[in-house]
């Protein structure tokens, strides 16, 4: 019999720092990093490089790890930019990590009202976004924000949303439960 593997995707570097009272330095982050590596974490996502100088450094300082895959945050390209051109989106691919993680909005009154534009517009940056990474050689991973709110709202343009990630390539698609 065939036995099913579990991956383990650690987020302790960014949504754990979002934490009141937490402020990792460049060194807290790079001893995290290696103990969850050391502990056999398959993914150490280290934070969105470009967003703060900790994050940014985080990345320019550890370079790599021994097993785990060091994961970059980002988000998927903005509206009126290509891939290429997006330099946020390039601050995250620059920073050269095996996988990167990017998330996008699934929930269609956060495309609508957040982001102010419509929802095949938000599906397409996000299969644009994708398919850079993979271009780029990278492991994309998608981080469906608000999907089960999203979800709950309207199920067939959240699942739009994941299925314009998988289908530009994403690896994993991340089923957020963002609140």
């Amino acid at each position: 019999m065939a036995r099913e593997r579990l991956y383990i995707f650690d987020t302790t570097l960014r949504d754990g720092q979002q934490t009141a009272g937490v402020d990792f330095s460049v060194s807290d982050k790079i001893k995290i990093a290696q103990s969850l590596d050391a502990l056999g974490v398959d993914y150490v996502e280290g934070g969105y490089p470009g967003a703060n100088p900790t994050d940014t450094q985080f990345f320019e300082t550890l370079g790599g790890l021994e097993g785990a895959k060091l994961t970059a945050f980002g988000m998927t390209k903005r509206s009126g930019r290509s891939a290429e051109n997006d330099d946020v989106l390039n601050a995250v691919v620059n920073v050269a990590t095996p996988a990167v993680c990017l998330v996008g909005k699934t929930h269609d009154f956060h495309v609508e009202t957040a982001l102010g534009i419509a929802l095949a517009e938000n599906t397409e940056n996000i299969a644009r976004s994708i398919e850079y990474l993979v271009a780029k050689g990278r492991e994309a991973l998608f981080d469906a924000e608000h999907f089960f709110d999203g979800y709950k709202a309207n199920p067939v343009y959240a699942i739009e949303s994941l299925r314009a990630a998988y289908d530009a390539g994403a690896r994993w698609v991340v089923l957020c439960d963002t609140n």
